[in-house]
């Protein structure tokens, strides 16, 4: 058996392998299957789809308040449009039960927190503290918010 720790590629294509032999029938040796680290694999799949559509979120959330902070900014349009770009990412990788886990505030707390003070010199106007974006909103087609 491929130890999980020492190459996870070998071991995740030899338990695929394994798996899908069983799934047709075929009865393989369970010792072979190592179901905790498949088990720990399979959760691990959701959240990394989490994680990532909390990633482009946060970058939405940034370049919105990049747009917000500097409107006069030559950059601003490309942050709206980067945002809007980071934005549908995320819709297309949004799948419901992800609602009840996803922190919009702190998301938001985080791309405020990445703001810098001044860019090109100039200061940033004020930025709310708080998010004044839904997560329905966020992930809609409209491109201005």
């Amino acid at each position: 058996m491929t130890d999980y720790d020492a190459d996870i590629l070998v071991w995740s294509e030899h338990q695929a392998a394994l798996l899908r032999r069983r799934a047709a029938g075929e009865l393989v040796n369970d010792v072979e299957l190592d179901w905790t680290n498949i088990a720990e694999e399979i959760e691990d799949v959701g959240s990394n789809r989490l994680h990532a559509v909390e990633a482009l979120l946060t970058q939405a959330l940034r370049h919105m308040l990049k747009a917000e902070a500097w409107p006069l900014s030559d950059d601003e349009p490309s942050w709206r449009a980067d945002a809007i770009d980071f934005r549908r990412q995320a819709r297309r990788r949004f799948v419901p039960s992800m609602r009840q886990k996803i922190d919009l505030a702190g998301l938001y707390a985080d791309a405020l927190a990445a703001m810098p003070d001044s860019l090109e010199g100039e200061p940033a106007l004020p930025l709310p503290q708080a998010c004044k974006f839904t997560l329905d909103a966020l992930l809609s087609d409209e491109p201005r918010l």
